[in-house]
């Protein structure tokens, strides 16, 4: 590669790495629920995109799609990372210092509730509600999840009001 051309390219990886990279592992992390696992994944995600030695067309949709692939291909090796990681190890992994105890305890059981609903939906539900949520666009999701960018809006207004009912079948159920 000749040595502007490698020089734009290491220039670009750096500010997409800069901008993405937390963004990436908020998601990562809620959709594994395992911040160590989120780390690494994200981070690997970003190697293999640095040693691929040049940008595609939509670098945050490759991005997430690489991380999914990943996560899915680490979920048989789940259990065994959690056991050799601390619960106080991987809460301080890339984390924001500790909450006030009441307010640990409130933010926990609603991310417990969260989680709970999340889980019984179908994974490409799942998955647009949280690269929403981490602000990502229609075309990234849409590039992402392999989807047409016109049906991502439809699909997450299903997958919203999904979520909703699932949630209140959970907790609002006498």
């Amino acid at each position: 590669m000749e040595p502007d051309r490698l020089a734009s390219f290491h220039d670009r990886f750096v500010e997409l790495f800069e901008a993405h990279f937390t963004r990436i592992h908020r998601y990562l992390n809620r959709l594994s629920g395992d911040p160590a696992l989120a780390a690494d994944v994200a981070q690997d995600a970003f190697v293999r995109l640095y040693r691929r030695g040049s940008l595609p067309d939509a670098p945050e949709a490759w991005l997430i799609s690489v991380a999914m692939n990943l996560v899915r291909n680490a979920k048989s090796t789940r259990s065994r990372r959690l056991r050799l990681l601390s619960p106080a190890r991987a809460e301080n992994v890339l984390s924001d210092p500790p909450p006030a105890p009441d307010e640990a305890v409130e933010a926990e059981d609603s991310r417990r509730r969260v989680r709970l609903a999340l889980d019984r939906m179908p994974e490409r539900e799942r998955r647009m509600l949280l690269l929403r949520a981490e602000g990502y666009s229609y075309r990234d999701i849409a590039g992402a999840l392999r989807l047409n960018e016109a049906s991502v809006g439809v699909f997450l207004a299903r997958a919203r009001q999904a979520f909703r009912q699932i949630y209140e079948e959970i907790f609002d159920a006498p």
